[in-house]
């Protein structure tokens, strides 16, 4: 979600007159906050997870589903339960504004604690809060419901996609999309990007298509998808470090197991996956920034966009992993060291002050640095996005130290978003209690994130990881590894004398490992738990299901809705999402 503000911001031209203010201030607020927290410790593991939905209108007649722009009509109605509610229960949800019209983000009006009872209680919660959002959705000539779909499939097509209908303005650098109108009216997403570029970006198509590119030509195509974030409270600094970097390795496989975006304006793509789009709208540098031109003066090479992959290792034992290029702003560095943090730690935050704020609030520029305020340094902290974030405690607040998980994308149904939610959380559980320490390169790490991008990633491509699943220890062993050896553990080796046999028998050989058996071993120690058999037996669900999604017995989101649409009668080979497929994919979706 990030900083959430209710002013307009001033346009790039003014902002970057403040932009030495808020950096300037936005350091003091991290050394004090740093100073403040680096010794607390024995906070609870608590945690919790956030869900994006985009509103759908569905024209019954015509056989239509559009992008319903209902945002500022439906959030009031949810914060008027809220108000009425809020007082009765810690359990009542909390709802937020996401970047377009069409778009919910929801979060448990309490975080969850590390016992098993609490596991078994989130699918309830987000079918609660999904439940919420229905039935506070206008409903006009057409039909509107909530849908967890990561991206919408006809978003950009040239006939109408939106309810109300919205045409691209003069006011819109897009020829797709009516920017001005999709955009929430929420200051934070008024984002003021300066380069001057116009974007232009291609996807390859099916190979069925009769062009082999699909044009995105808006920023607008990356953040309007959803996902599923998760975010996890550590005991103290240095277990909220071992957590982020235990964690870096696993971003990649819970991107490939969570595929859910096989679509764009239309066309079925050669991708399962919408980071790649987000990397590329979400790039705001320069072509010098980028290598394309010479530097100009106070200017330097920024090798990613404002969404890339970790590039670095926080734990001084995970070091000799950083192969790395990290560009880092070498006079934030000094100040940091200077004022007692450790070297790997201000490395890590002084990378993030290499990119400008991307809004600038002019009543805003004034704050009580050692205060209650991180606002300036949040302006540059929560616009850079991360495969991982890794989270200060807010001033003035009981939260400790904290690590997002931000790469999963939203699934269909309520089980799913449970059981993915539910595997991170006890996945790093398991990880902190084993003390696990994969030893993956980051070069290594970042190939995997293009890996698990690609059309059915989780049955075509090998991921490289630790030969040793939970030794502590014995980091920095790795190899290629299908998906379902990592999740599921590499099978025993019991060989039939016909090797054709043997094969066939792969999927029936008893496993060991994976990260499936290291859940198990941790889950074993729960065996005193009051009503943890019940709660186990839940558990176990969620968990059979990461277990299918990894060796392909139940099909990812992407390649579920892939199929749907080469099944579809009206489909011709040719990649073409029609309205009529569209609508009966939104349908099917929402009778789930």
């Amino acid at each position: 979600m990030g900083l959430q503000v209710k002013r307009r911001p001033l346009c790039w031209l003014e902002a970057k007159n403040h932009f030495g203010h808020i950096k300037e201030h936005g350091i003091t607020q991290l050394l004090n906050i740093w100073e403040n927290s680096k010794s607390r410790s024995n906070d609870p593991f608590l945690w919790g997870e956030e869900i994006e939905c985009m509103l759908i209108a569905f024209d019954d007649e015509d056989r239509n589903a559009k992008l319903a722009l209902d945002q500022e009509d439906v959030l009031p109605k949810l914060q008027g339960y809220v108000d009425a509610h809020g007082g009765e229960s810690e359990t009542v949800p909390s709802f937020q504004p996401e970047y377009g019209r069409h778009q919910i983000e929801s979060t448990p009006g309490s975080p969850y604690s590390g016992n098993l009872r609490d596991f078994a209680k989130v699918e309830e919660n987000m079918r609660k809060r999904r439940e919420l959002i229905r039935q506070n959705t206008v409903t006009k000539d057409v039909h509107h419901i909530p849908s967890t779909l990561a991206t919408f499939p006809r978003m950009g097509v040239l006939s109408d996609f939106t309810d109300p209908v919205r045409k691209p303005t003069k006011q819109d650098e897009s020829i797709l999309l009516p920017e001005t109108e999709m955009t929430s009216a929420h200051p934070r997403y008024l984002l003021t990007y300066g380069t001057g570029l116009l974007l232009a970006f291609n996807l390859r198509t099916n190979a069925e298509a009769l062009l082999n590119h699909i044009l995105l030509d808006s920023v607008s195509f990356g953040p309007s998808s959803c996902s599923l974030q998760v975010t996890m409270q550590a005991a103290d600094l240095d277990q909220a470090r071992a957590l982020h970097d235990a964690l870096v390795p696993i971003a990649p496989i819970l991107l490939a197991l969570s595929a859910a975006s096989p679509i764009f304006k239309g066309y079925l793509a050669e991708v399962d996956s919408r980071w790649d789009v987000l990397g590329v709208t979400c790039d705001d540098r320069t072509r010098s920034e980028k290598g394309e031109e010479p530097l100009k003066d106070g200017e330097r090479l920024v090798p990613d966009s404002r969404w890339f992959p970790v590039k670095w290792y926080l734990s001084p034992d995970q070091q000799e992993f950083n192969d790395e290029a990290f560009p880092y702003d070498e006079q934030v560095h000094e100040r940091l060291v200077g004022a007692g943090m450790d070297d790997f730690l201000a490395k890590h935050f002084a990378s993030l002050y290499i990119r400008d704020p991307l809004f600038v609030f002019e009543d805003r520029l004034q704050h009580d640095d050692h205060g209650t305020s991180n606002e300036h340094f949040e302006s540059i902290q929560s616009t850079v996005w991360q495969t991982l974030r890794f989270k200060l405690p807010p001033p003035g607040s009981g939260i400790g130290w904290r690590v997002e998980v931000r790469t999963m994308e939203v699934q269909l149904t309520d089980f799913e978003n449970a059981a993915f939610a539910v595997f991170v959380v006890l996945l790093s559980r398991a990880m902190l209690k084993f003390g696990i320490r994969w030893g993956l390169p980051i070069s290594k790490n970042t190939e995997n994130l293009s890996r698990a991008q690609r059309r059915d990633a989780v049955m075509e491509q090998k991921f490289w990881f630790s030969a040793s699943t939970y030794s502590e220890g014995e980091g920095g062993k790795f190899e290629e590894m299908t998906l379902n050896e990592i999740v599921n553990g590499k099978a025993r080796n019991l060989h039939h004398p016909c090797r054709e046999v043997s094969e066939r028998l792969d999927y029936q050989r008893p496993r060991s490992g994976g990260l499936i058996g290291l859940i198990h071993n941790y889950l074993d120690s729960f065996h005193d738990e009051e009503d943890s058999v019940r709660d186990r037996q839940v558990i176990e669900k969620y968990l059979e299901l990461i277990k299918r999604k990894a060796d392909g017995s139940i099909k990812t989101t992407a390649k579920w809705i892939r199929d749907f649409v080469r099944s579809h009668p009206e489909y011709k080979h040719d990649s073409v999402v029609t309205q009529a497929i569209n609508y009966d994919l939104l349908k099917s979706i929402d009778e789930m």
